[in-house]
């Protein structure tokens, strides 16, 4: 029997990439968008009509919720009583999961996916892969996956709706919830976009010294190829020189406070900052 898919959100701009990856699969999809705006992109985009929330929830097999991340757990409230028994709910985050916001309903499984994104060292091969950042339309890139609650063959067939809305893809990673919340907000947001947008502000400072914008973008981001390849052993041969070891040396208790990785990783730190995300 098809398995049948409501997705929420469907006229957003994930719930179109979404629909438009589950539209090429064999489950029976289900768009369910509430803002006219939206019916109309989906309709535009992928000639989709959307479903009745009443309709499409009552008969689902599994729910796709394809909305903002503070969003997850109030909307699920509204809607789970609709859901039959042994039915599965797909969130795109961990935070609300992961904050305790989700509804008790104790035969329903809960299921967390989120992806990785093309990887920035993985060779394409084509622009059009080259030029898909998010992914999900070209270049191929891993997933992360968490059975939060539920029977362990859902795991199975939830992962597989999850490579098929992410794809391509690459790899796919069994995490619990907790792991996922530590990749994202802590690992993903907390240090890595806050550290890219740090060496914006440092390529902008150098800018504003007199050098010429495309050398310095040219100049950081060729850098940070090879450096992010040697920290990471991808480039196993490449070595840092002694004069970049003595500027890393001395810089570090420049930038860093001493204890910023078990203030940023503690478990506690990790779920304020998930109740924040959630209570917008």
């Amino acid at each position: 029997m098809m398995t049948k898919i409501a997705l929420l959100g469907a006229g957003g701009k994930m719930g179109v990439r979404i629909a438009r990856n589950l539209m090429q699969s064999s489950y029976h999809l289900a768009p369910v968008e509430v803002t006219e705006a939206g019916q109309a992109r989906l309709k535009s985009e992928t000639g989709l009509d959307c479903v009745a929330a009443e309709t499409a929830l009552g008969d689902a097999d599994v729910v796709v919720m394809a909305v903002p991340d503070r969003l997850i757990g109030k909307i699920a409230h509204g809607f789970v009583d609709q859901l039959k028994s042994g039915a599965a709910v797909i969130v795109l985050d961990a935070a609300a999961p992961y904050a305790g916001q989700m509804p008790v309903r104790e035969d329903v499984t809960y299921f967390c996916t989120h992806p990785c994104h093309p990887h920035i060292l993985e060779a394409h091969d084509s622009i059009a892969a080259q030029e898909d950042y998010f992914g999900g339309i070209a270049a191929p890139q891993g997933i992360v996956c968490a059975l939060i609650q539920g029977p362990e063959p859902h795991y199975a067939l939830c992962e597989d709706i999850a490579k098929v809305i992410y794809a391509p893809v690459a790899r796919s990673h069994r995490c619990s919830l907790e792991n996922i919340a530590v990749l994202e907000p802590a690992l993903s947001e907390t240090v890595g976009a806050t550290m890219a947008l740090a060496l914006r502000e440092a390529t902008d400072r150098a800018v504003s010294m007199g050098i010429p914008e495309a050398a310095a973008h040219d100049f950081i981001l060729g850098h940070l190829k090879i450096e992010l390849a040697i920290a990471f052993g991808i480039f196993p041969e490449g070595k840092f020189s002694d004069g970049a070891l003595m500027a890393i040396d001395k810089a570090h208790s420049v930038i860093f406070q001493p204890d910023w990785l078990d203030r940023v990783f503690d478990l506690a730190a990790v779920k304020k900052s998930v109740t924040e995300i959630c209570e917008g």
